[in-house]
C-alpha cells in the first residue's frame, strides 16, 4: 500500500477513535496540545508529524496503538505474507538485472 494511502487509513481510524470518544476537533486539539490545523491534516492524511500522531492517541486515550508500533516483532510468529512479499522482491530484483554482452577475450 502506498504511503498516502496509510495516511489517510490512519487518519481516518484516528478520526473513528475521536467520534467515538464524541469529541470535536476543537477539543482534541486542546487536549493534545496541538493546533487545530495539525489534527486536521492528520485526520484527512494530508501530512501530519509523529509529535502530532503520539499527542493526539495519548489524548483520545489509545496509547496502546503506539505500544503495539513500538513493541518487537515476535520471533515465533510466522506470517505467510512476509514469504510471499520477499518472493516478489527477489523475483523482482532479478528481472531488473542487465546483463553486458561480452567482448572479446582479454
Amino acid at each position: 500500500m502506498r504511503n498516502d494511502k496509510l495516511e489517510e487509513l490512519l487518519g481516518r481510524h484516528v478520526r473513528q477513535a475521536r467520534v467515538h470518544e464524541q469529541l470535536t476537533q476543537a477539543e482534541v486539539a486542546t487536549r493534545a496540545n496541538v493546533s487545530l490545523g495539525a489534527l486536521r491534516h492528520l485526520e484527512s492524511g494530508s501530512g501530519a508529524t509523529v509529535s502530532t500522531l503520539v499527542k493526539v492517541l495519548r489524548a483520545l486515550g489509545q496509547e496502546e496503538w503506539l505500544t503495539t508500533l513500538a513493541s518487537e516483532p515476535d520471533p515465533t510468529v510466522f506470517n505467510p505474507l512476509d514469504l510471499l512479499a520477499a518472493a516478489e522482491t527477489e523475483q523482482g530484483a532479478r528481472a531488473r538485472r542487465v546483463r553486458r554482452p561480452r567482448t572479446g577475450a582479454r
